[in-house]
């Protein structure tokens, strides 16, 4: 079979783009349950288009899944250079806090069947090491309490916006008093251990079972 011309290939890959930013832009701003065709529609597609791109909504949505998560993962990475650990670590829970704020998809899809590709496990994966060295790093200088792990930190992302969800139609910055509180927790110097041990779990295995 001969391969197809350069301009189908490069329309394919255009048409994907599109498709994925907006789906992206609708999943954030209205949660999953948005249908294939609405997205079809405001891309300006037809819905065999998105179709053939993604077979099911559950592979559109493990896309979306994976740039968040690649995202994610690139801010953690690049953040290892600095060589103030208390400050990365601050940066690396700002920037997942804003991302489970400005994309309701993102905690939408938590724990969906779409999890189960294996492409994005292995990037929880990898988001999972990166938070731990993240929170190494900090523990390492004593800047951070010497029981808190990258677990810890990860799961508290979710946690921080979940809390200051009842307050973000109004104030959509309300999440970052939240952000401040659970930051203090994490650096505080109590002499107190904490009252359980970390979980079993690995952080992959941690979201997939949320």
């Amino acid at each position: 079979m001969s391969a197809k011309p350069p301009s189908t290939r490069s329309d394919a890959v255009r048409n994907r783009k599109l498709l994925l930013d907006v789906a992206a832009r609708t999943f954030a701003e209205r949660g999953v349950e948005v249908s294939i065709g609405e997205i079809a529609q405001r891309a300006g597609v037809g819905k065999g288009t998105v179709f053939r791109h993604f077979p099911t909504k559950e592979d559109l949505l493990a896309a979306i899944m994976l740039d968040l998560l690649d995202e994610l993962i690139g801010t953690a990475t690049g953040l290892l250079a600095d060589d103030d650990p208390v400050r990365a670590l601050r940066a690396f829970m700002t920037a997942g806090v804003e991302a489970f704020v400005r994309d309701r998809a993102f905690c939408d899809v938590i724990g969906r069947p779409s999890l189960q590709s294996q492409e994005v496990r292995d990037a929880i994966h990898r988001l999972c090491e990166a938070a731990e060295r993240l929170t190494a790093r900090a523990r390492e200088r004593g800047a951070v309490r010497p029981d808190v792990t990258g677990t810890d930190v990860a799961l508290m992302l979710s946690g921080i916006q979940h809390t200051a969800a009842p307050l973000l139609d109004a104030d959509p910055q309300a999440w970052r008093r939240y952000l401040e509180l659970a930051f203090d927790g994490l650096t505080a110097v109590t002499g107190r251990p904490l009252p359980h041990p970390p979980g079993r779990l690995t952080l992959g295995e941690t979201l997939l079972t949320t």
